[in-house]
């Protein structure tokens, strides 16, 4: 009863971190229940329908399915750790390692449980919109009744309250394992070594990523039907793996920075300091830059090469192509919300930090260029990171349709993709500054 008390009591006391748990998961449901419901459909189609509906769930629910977990599970995390003084005080005014833990997993629990129910009508509708277009481009019959029902909501809610659950006592057993003392200073500081388990992690998924862009590029001769699942495979697992290992490359990226960025006064001191302090926090904002970057990269010069060197009939080519835009429109959308999400729930965590720079004479501009700074590094980090993963396939599948590495595709659709990232990465970090100061600098440096 205690731990459902302080569960309910600290929801109550941090709408913004409620507020950016609900997001993460209520976009991670629908996208999970919109797919699942073709599954729904399937069971009241024809058998060569049923067998699409059943491999457009498979396929393209499959990799949603692994992206929605990792970009749930690094927000839940980031925003565990932002809490870490709040569980140190709760250490010391004699609340066990249990009962802190059993808090994490029942906010978890009850954010997920409240996203999933939420979920389910804007799913019914998009679950539908989806079966539609699938008749409009004849991958379907057209005028198949689309269907949402128990497959839909069971998987979604069953997901979704799983990747919650898994979070929160990943983060619970952490919080455990740290004293009172070493809880305050990683809430400023966080020294931390990246676990073992994260980087051999990190390494077998970005060598799969890798082993697909080489059978891509060796293997096959550019014309098996198989081509562009595997070639697309490869920058999703870049992509992911890159992300994974983001906390340890800011340190070296830091140090290959910190002299240029100093000559930026001020806020490029202070942002080496943070990137150097701060990596696995920050690293948090890299997570759906890199993946939004080179997923959408990948898979629409992939689609490119394809549509200038296709060999299908008309339908079937149609079709794939099809399916190529709903996932990465599907893939897009979910990362640039999580970025938003994230960088805002970040930026909104550090509201005592501001308020404490204000009280020692720092000014709102030189804050807001503070994190304007630290917005860019990461942006081109990101980008950079996210580019690498897309020419993981970019290239091999270029190479397997056309002979070349280069593709003749041109460099808008790249330009275009970079400029959201930026937009998207520097306007939430601008804009949550913003809000975060218009509390009073006593108030915020004082009680954050």
């Amino acid at each position: 009863m205690i731990a459902i008390r302080l569960a309910f009591s600290s929801l109550r006391r941090r709408p913004t971190g409620f507020l950016a748990s609900f997001v993460a998961l209520f976009f991670g449901a629908t996208i999970l229940m919109t797919f699942a419901s073709l599954l729904d459909t399937r069971a009241a189609a024809g058998p060569e329908t049923a067998k699409t509906l059943l491999i457009m769930a498979s396929v393209v629910g499959g990799w949603g399915l692994v992206i929605v977990l990792f970009a749930t599970l690094s927000t839940l995390s980031l925003l565990i750790r932002q809490r870490a003084a709040e569980m140190a005080l709760l250490k010391s005014a004699g609340a066990t390692p249990s009962q802190i833990g059993r808090m994490i997993v029942g906010e978890a629990a009850a954010v997920a449980v409240l996203a999933a129910a939420t979920a389910v009508v804007p799913s019914v509708f998009a679950g539908r919109w989806l079966v539609a277009l699938l008749g409009d481009t004849g991958r379907v019959p057209a005028g198949l009744e689309a269907r949402f029902g128990p497959i839909a909501v069971t998987m979604g809610t069953g997901i979704t309250l799983l990747a919650a659950l898994a979070a929160a006592t990943v983060s619970a057993r952490q919080v455990a394992r740290r004293g009172a003392v070493e809880a305050i200073r990683e809430a400023g500081v966080d020294t931390r070594r990246t676990s073992r388990l994260r980087a051999a992690g990190a390494a077998i998924v970005l060598a799969s990523g890798l082993g697909c862009g080489v059978v891509t590029m060796t293997v096959f001769t550019g014309t098996e039907p198989a081509l562009m699942a595997i070639g697309g495979q490869g920058a999703i697992l870049a992509a992911i793996g890159l992300a994974l290992l983001s906390p340890v490359l800011l340190g070296p990226i830091a140090a290959a920075l910190a002299a240029p960025l100093r000559r930026a006064g001020v806020s490029g001191h202070l942002t080496v300091a943070h990137l150097r302090v701060r990596s696995r926090q920050m690293a948090g904002v890299l997570v759906p830059i890199i993946l939004f970057t080179g997923i959408a990269t990948g898979t629409l010069y992939m689609q490119a090469i394809e549509n200038a060197a296709v060999t299908a009939p008309a339908g079937i080519a149609s079709s794939i192509e099809t399916l190529n835009y709903v996932v990465v429109g599907m893939i897009a959308l979910f990362a640039a919300v999580m970025l938003v999400n994230t960088v805002v729930a970040a930026i909104i965590g550090r509201r005592r930090e501001f308020g404490q720079q204000r009280l020692i004479g720092s000014t709102p501009s030189q804050v807001l260029r503070l994190v304007g700074t630290e917005g860019t590094v990461l942006v081109v980090v990101g980008v950079l990171f996210g580019s690498l993963a897309a020419a993981v396939t970019v290239i091999p599948y270029s190479v397997a349709r056309t002979g070349g590495p280069v593709p003749d595709a041109t460099i808008g659709v790249y330009l275009a993709i970079v400029a959201v990232a930026v937009t998207l990465t520097l306007g939430s970090h601008l804009g949550a500054a913003a809000k975060a100061m218009r509390t009073p600098a006593i108030q915020a440096g004082t009680r954050g």
